[in-house]
């Protein structure tokens, strides 16, 4: 499976697609999270929260693949925005992994009412500038978290990883990320599959194009130039959700499914202005 990258605004690259590896943990979640590197995936998602950082750093060492083809990222968690904290927390997040750098470090949640956030993107840059993480973003960061960090540092994250499907666009926070040369990653791509695999929209396009559903909404990200990072088990799945490259959507069937958008389309009850992450 070939996945094509996007260059970032550091000068770094990432792959089109990534794997998704929130639940995988154990015997189970390394054979699951290897079955995905052997179909080709190189972008792997974790957080600290997940608390899977050690499956995935044993996934990366028992793979075989060349540690330079993997971009793995992880996330700091709220309760380490202190900068301080985040320091630390990120030299135990490499001892998890095993690893001599993270590739992608995030901050997962603002957490606004704590109000630390912006201690801990100081953080983040000082961690890259030694060379300890090599590209840094934020996740779940609205358009006036991310002034607020640019403005303090100077510093523009290169991706912001948000709740996005086409229940959930994000259209005006997609334009900003546009505007300032950020990477959107999209958690959750596939919303509730089920529903939404029975949207007219996608059921349509997925015949039109003799493709499953999953496909047609991970090719429609793709075609905004989102990247989604997709979580399945098995393999099969696997393999489909990143064979997304041999087909095109019409304009027309993009913006069908973007037109499954709600006002507020969140699942996850995920207000970046609200949600406290511990």
């Amino acid at each position: 499976m070939e996945i094509p990258v996007y260059d970032l605004n550091d000068g770094t690259e990432l792959p089109a697609v990534g794997f998704g590896t929130t639940g995988l943990q154990g015997a189970d979640g390394l054979e699951a999270i290897l079955s995905a590197i052997g179909a080709g995936y190189r972008l792997l998602d974790t957080a600290v929260n997940y608390g899977n950082e050690m499956t995935v750093g044993e996934a990366v060492r028992r793979s075989g693949v060349p540690r330079p083809e993997f971009r793995v990222t992880s996330k700091l968690p709220g309760r380490h925005h202190a900068y301080d904290d985040a320091i630390v927390s990120t030299h135990e997040s490499l001892g998890r992994l095993g690893l001599e750098h993270i590739d992608l470090h995030l901050i997962h949640w603002p957490n606004p009412k704590r109000d630390l956030y912006t201690e801990a993107w100081r953080a983040l840059v000082d961690l890259q500038r030694d060379g300890l993480v090599i590209s840094i973003g934020v996740s779940n960061f609205t358009a006036e978290h991310l002034d607020r960090i640019m403005d303090t540092s100077g510093v523009v994250p290169a991706v912001n990883q948000i709740e996005m499907h086409p229940y959930f666009p994000q259209e005006e926070l997609r334009a900003v990320h546009d505007s300032l040369g950020i990477r959107t990653v999209a958690w959750s791509p596939l919303a509730k599959a089920k529903a939404l695999f029975e949207e007219e929209p996608v059921r349509n396009a997925a015949e039109h194009h003799g493709v499953s559903p999953a496909q047609v909404v991970l090719r429609w990200h793709f075609q905004l130039g989102a990247v989604p990072i997709p979580k399945s088990t098995v393999s099969e799945h696997q393999l489909t959700n990143g064979d997304i490259f041999d087909f095109e959507l019409s304009d027309d069937e993009v913006a069908a499914i973007t037109g499954l958008g709600r006002e507020d389309g969140r699942l996850f009850n995920g207000d970046p202005d609200e949600h406290y992450e511990m």
